[in-house]
């Protein structure tokens, strides 16, 4: 899921993320809580109208962010209070307020409150962040059952009715541990989400701890559900996690990568801004369609970056959104086709040569 966390993909219209395939946005409850606020949203028609988007979105709930940019924040049975990252103004989000402005946002996949555990963090510390985050997932699903009797006594829900509340998601935390782990998939799992995701990754823990993780906890999820990793985009995690039973995944990375010059290719990670492609008349990427390549040399691409130029951000971007869904797209394939190893071990060198320089 490409990331518009501000109701945009940066630098990209609508338009352009269809014609590149993106089939679902991720869009973010905290950014857009704060600017512009829910309500305006609402008023306008909803997020999909708001965005002019007329496909799936996802938004986050707001759980990381609060973790990640508002390190004074604190944490009660209730909910977080919080400063704003914008104008420092304090706030407090509860898991019920989270499901409100979800509504409001008119998500089709929607993720319950949680609090997201820290690395390091001691077994008692994941614990009561387990422990919060299943009874705040209670009261998540609870608000989003009392939405559906409130619209069918209301008579706004016929059995011809379009999705009304969002998919509800489950995450599970528990930090690095796996028995933590365990208990926490089972007791999401007994309130029966529409699907689950694995929170608490990729927060500074060892890749190969990060591995271990994913391969014990994502099995322990229903089969017949969406599994949903948060936050990854370096492709050889993905491989991996592919491999264990995770579906869907979302990161900056793509776009932010674009915008700092740093570039995915089928011959390696490529940083445009280096001398040696100033007088390069060649593509980006010999063997990419995307409109950058088609179109433009690494010589121009530089020369747009260097000199700040906006149509270098969108270029870039174009890129290695492309990149991404291609991977992707390729990815879907090969498992349709029961050659998901195979497309593995075909890709692993090229994945290597773009997120671990060789």
């Amino acid at each position: 899921m490409p990331v518009g966390t501000n109701a945009t993909v940066k630098a990209m219209s609508p338009d352009e993320m269809k014609e590149l395939g993106a089939e679902i946005l991720l869009s973010n409850t905290y950014h857009l809580y704060l600017r512009p606020g829910h309500e305006i949203i609402r008023e306008v028609g909803g997020l999909h109208t708001f965005m002019k988007w007329d496909g799936p979105v996802l938004t986050d709930s707001g759980g990381f962010q609060v973790f990640s940019l508002s390190p004074l924040r604190k944490i009660k049975n209730d909910g977080v209070e919080f400063r704003s990252h914008i104008d420092g103004s304090l706030h407090f989000l509860t898991p019920e307020l989270v499901m409100e402005i979800q509504v409001a946002l008119g998500s089709d996949i929607a993720m319950v409150f949680d609090e997201c555990t820290p690395y390091p963090a001691t077994r008692e510390y994941a614990l009561t962040s387990l422990k919060l985050t299943t009874e705040w997932a209670k009261r998540c699903k609870a608000f989003m059952s009392q939405e559906v009797r409130v619209k069918s006594q209301a008579g706004l829900i016929t059995h011809n009715s379009e999705l009304i509340t969002p998919n509800l998601f489950g995450i599970v935390q528990g930090g690095v541990y796996k028995d933590l782990r365990k208990q926490s998939a089972e007791e999401l799992i007994e309130l029966d989400f529409d699907g689950y995701a694995l929170g608490g990754l990729s927060v500074g823990e060892p890749k190969e701890l990060m591995y271990q993780v994913i391969n014990y906890a994502t099995p322990l999820l229903p089969q017949n559900k969406p599994h949903y990793l948060m936050g990854i985009g370096d492709l050889m995690d993905v491989l991996e996690a592919v491999a264990a039973g995770i579906d869907m995944f979302d990161c900056v990375m793509p776009t932010r990568n674009a915008r700092n010059g740093t570039l995915f290719t089928s011959q390696g990670r490529i940083s445009i801004k280096r001398e040696e492609f100033k007088k390069d008349p060649g593509p980006l990427d010999p063997h990419c369609e995307c409109y950058t390549c088609r179109n433009y040399s690494r010589a121009f691409l530089r020369h747009m970056f260097m000199s700040r130029e906006i149509l270098a951000m969108r270029l870039n971007s174009l890129h290695n959104l492309h990149f991404f869904l291609e991977f992707f797209r390729k990815m879907r394939d090969a498992i349709g086709k029961g050659k998901f190893d195979q497309f593995r071990r075909e890709q692993t060198p090229c994945v290597k040569s773009n997120f671990h320089g060789g």
